[in-house]
């Protein structure tokens, strides 16, 4: 059973750990068992048993924050993109912390960005925080290089939410288009729109990022706006 295979790989300290940086996630469902671990155990079940690995993606929603983890690691493993696709719409909805969100990243998807992108869109759409948050991250690490276009910021920059962990990752996605993409992005922060939380936090994630000069941070820091 997979599930047992994930218990023989507990460390105790490391649940500990793990619970009080996931503070949505009932501690009673963390087994404790590290992300490399974890990854490791994907690529060997789809090597030795893939029948088990396919079976498993099939039996969501899931108990414990690992066996969530895993799945995301099972899909991240496989080389169709249609199959990836499929199964990860299917398991977004069970997401539900920031840890699993973020680290769930299908390598697949930086080899068709076009048909990625129309996905991403809907997530953003989407009711459910950690899918939004998603799409978000998405556009994050695949989209603010060579693929990107100023149109992803108006995506993000129109997401209205009161859920902190979007709210938090539209900062961190604003912060690091910063990084790459300043002359496209200083106009949001300048034009002062912003919810508070979001334009205060994306100009303190910025200003601690090496990747920004210290005559821009100087200059973001007069952009902070007073929490109304």
């Amino acid at each position: 059973m997979i599930t047992q295979k994930l218990i023989a790989l507990a460390d105790a300290p490391y649940r500990d750990f793990t619970a009080g940086l996931i503070p949505t996630v009932d501690k009673a469902r963390i087994i404790g068992v590290r992300t490399p671990a974890m990854r490791s155990l994907a690529k060997e079940l789809l090597k030795n048993e893939s029948e088990k690995a396919m079976a498993f993606l099939e039996e969501l929603p899931h108990y414990y924050y690992e066996e969530n983890n895993l799945h995301a690691f099972i899909i991240a493993e496989l080389k169709d993109f249609e199959q990836v696709m499929k199964y990860t719409e299917r398991f977004l909805p069970y997401i539900d912390n920031w840890a699993t969100c973020d680290t769930f990243a299908p390598k697949i998807f930086l080899k068709y960005p076009e048909e990625t992108l129309v996905y991403v869109q809907k997530w953003l759409a989407s009711a459910d925080t950690y899918t939004v948050r998603y799409g978000i991250g998405i556009l994050l690490s695949n989209y603010l290089d060579a693929h990107f276009s100023p149109v992803h910021l108006e995506w993000v920059t129109a997401i209205q939410s009161d859920e902190y962990y979007i709210n938090m990752m539209i900062a961190w996605y604003l912060a690091t288009a910063l990084a790459k993409q300043y002359e496209a992005t200083l106009p949001y922060l300048e034009a002062k729109t912003l919810a508070p939380f979001v334009q205060n936090k994306s100009i303190q994630k910025a200003r601690e990022s090496k990747r920004i000069t210290p005559e821009i941070k100087e200059y973001l820091l007069t952009l902070k706006v007073q929490k109304s």
